[in-house]
């Protein structure tokens, strides 16, 4: 309570204290947006971190883009043929779609971009299972043989889940897919500023006068036309949530993605500014082993967590006790048709510090040493950090606690050294509602080893219930082998699941027709 009454003081008090103004073109041209982290990496496909999601769905585009009801509508694509029922899909380009560089946008582009996407993209790495080349025939033309057909192709093309498809300049393309690219040219609605961005500071995109939104369907999520109606967007990298806050009240900031509950309270006093949903569907929080490396290598110690972890603790962390905002759940989104409350039962009921320490050392714990690493500067990440970093200290293990920025953790997880050369155990992180929706997208239930999330582990029983899941013919029968899922992940633990949050964002209230989804900056308007 005391940190809350200490934030709305602050951001009260900093409101009408004189900062330097941030020269603008004329108001109604720019939009001014402090987002959820510092912008680290500029490669939406070698990272999952949504700030770079984020910055890719500014910079890139991709050939379809799924809408509220999860259908693939064309965005880059002009259409598509199935042949050989089903076998063989051939897309075509719209034509005169440019990169930023002037060039064309060639098949051969959409080729390179897919393959790098294929490996790092957990749909991706099941489309590419099936498939038995990809290949372009010709400048305006892609074309999938498969093994066999496979009817999430073009929901696959058109994933919400991160890293999107996004389609990038084939010199691009081809960089390794565990290497970073260091260019953000695209053929999306806006580019990027490569001479003004300042990590840490500001991030900035022009609107791309060569952008041609697709002609066809209604702007739902990542479908419909993508009308960038601001010249200029501006990314500042505020960390402090109070001078943030003021900052929005005062006009110089526009749009705040993830103020804090205590601020949120102090925001909605304001009739100038709106606070609202990001999106209807609640955000995933977990905390994550490292399965390469002791002592959580071992599935005995992972489990001896569980009684001493209280998910309601690590979401009233993040936004406050306020009825309605959280749910306690599994490792599908609540509320959503895969989710159950099967396998949840060592998460339920009275907490137990002291059962858990009997169980460590029953799992052969003897003060290793356990290595956290979390970041003070993006909300969910923190705020479960610091609810993290208290449970280990009270279960009296050996805790190395690294807490950076969310950049450092984004760059510092990818590591799968020991700790003795900087590796990591343990970290806390959350994911966005459609991330969770279904195993085809979901990053931390992967169990394929080598091939999978950071931490890396190898369940074969959930690789096999995942693939009998893009088989099931029906809901029912996705149903029954999701619980069956969520029944083996409990107990194999590739991460542990602290039930869900509604994630909020604040902007002013002459900002209209902001998409419903990740922080998207077409379709929004200044009225």
């Amino acid at each position: 309570m005391f940190r809350r009454d200490l934030l709305i003081g602050a951001a009260a008090a900093t409101a009408g204290l004189p900062r330097p103004s941030i020269a603008q073109p004329a108001r109604g041209r720019v939009l001014k947006f402090v987002p959820q982290a510092n912008l680290t990496s500029l490669d939406p496909i070698w990272t999952t971190a949504y700030i770079t999601r984020n910055h890719g769905l500014m910079v890139w585009d991709t050939l379809y883009g799924v809408d509220r009801q999860f259908r693939p509508q064309p965005q880059m694509a002009e259409g598509h043929v199935f042949e050989d029922e089903g076998r063989i899909c051939t897309i075509t380009l719209r034509p005169g779609l440019k990169f930023h560089d002037g060039e064309p946008v060639r098949a051969a582009d959409c080729v390179a971009s897919l393959n790098r996407w294929m490996r790092r993209s957990p749909m991706g790495q099941k489309l590419a299972t099936v498939v038995d080349e990809l290949a372009a025939p010709d400048d305006r033309r892609l074309r999938f043989r498969l093994k066999r057909p496979f009817p999430l192709l073009l929901s696959a093309l058109g994933s919400v889940n991160a890293p999107i498809p996004f389609i990038m300049p084939e010199r691009l393309a081809r960089t390794d897919p565990f290497q970073q690219i260091r260019e953000a040219v695209g053929s999306g609605p806006y580019r990027f500023k490569a001479d003004e961005f300042n990590s840490g500071s500001l991030v900035v995109y022009e609107r791309n006068p060569d952008y041609s939104p697709t002609p066809v369907g209604q702007r739902s999520l990542l479908a419909g036309p993508k009308v960038a109606h601001f010249d200029r967007v501006e990314w500042h990298i505020i960390v402090d949530a109070a001078t943030a806050a003021s900052a929005l009240q005062t006009g110089e900031i526009d749009w705040y993605e993830q103020p804090t509950p205590e601020i949120q309270q102090l925001l909605r006093r304001n009739r100038a500014i709106r606070v609202e949903p990001i999106d209807p569907l609640p955000n995933g929080a977990i905390l994550r082993f490292n399965h390469l490396h002791p002592p959580f290598n071992d599935k005995r110690m992972r489990q001896a967590l569980l009684p001493a972890i209280s998910q309601e603790d690590h979401l009233v962390a993040i936004v406050g006790t306020e009825p309605g905002m959280y749910r306690m759940g599994g490792v599908f989104t609540p509320g959503t048709p895969l989710a159950s409350e099967v396998g949840l039962e060592p998460l339920k009921g009275p907490r137990s510090t002291e059962r858990a320490k009997a169980l460590l050392r029953e799992a052969g714990y003897t003060n290793q040493l356990i290595r956290l690493i979390g970041p003070t500067d993006i909300l969910a990440p923190a705020a479960l950090t610091q609810v993290g970093v208290d449970l280990f200290r009270r279960l009296g293990v050996n805790l190395d606690a690294v807490i950076t920025d969310w950049g450092t953790v984004v760059q510092r997880r990818a590591s799968r050294e020991p700790l003795e050369r900087g590796g990591w155990s343990v970290f806390y992180t959350a994911f966005g509602a459609y991330d969770f929706l279904d195993p085809s997208g979901h990053f931390p239930l992967r169990g394929n080893g080598a091939g999978a999330w950071f931490g890396w582990p190898t369940i074969p029983k959930l690789e096999e219930l995942r693939d009998a899941w893009f088989e099931a013919p029906d809901l029912e029968a996705q149903k029954r082998i999701a619980e069956e899922i969520q029944r083996v992940a409990m107990d194999e633990l590739p991460y542990v699941p602290l039930g869900a949050y509604m994630s909020m964002t604040a902007l002013r209230s002459d900002l209209a027709d902001r998409v419903e989804g990740p922080a998207m900056f077409w379709g929004i308007r200044r009225t």
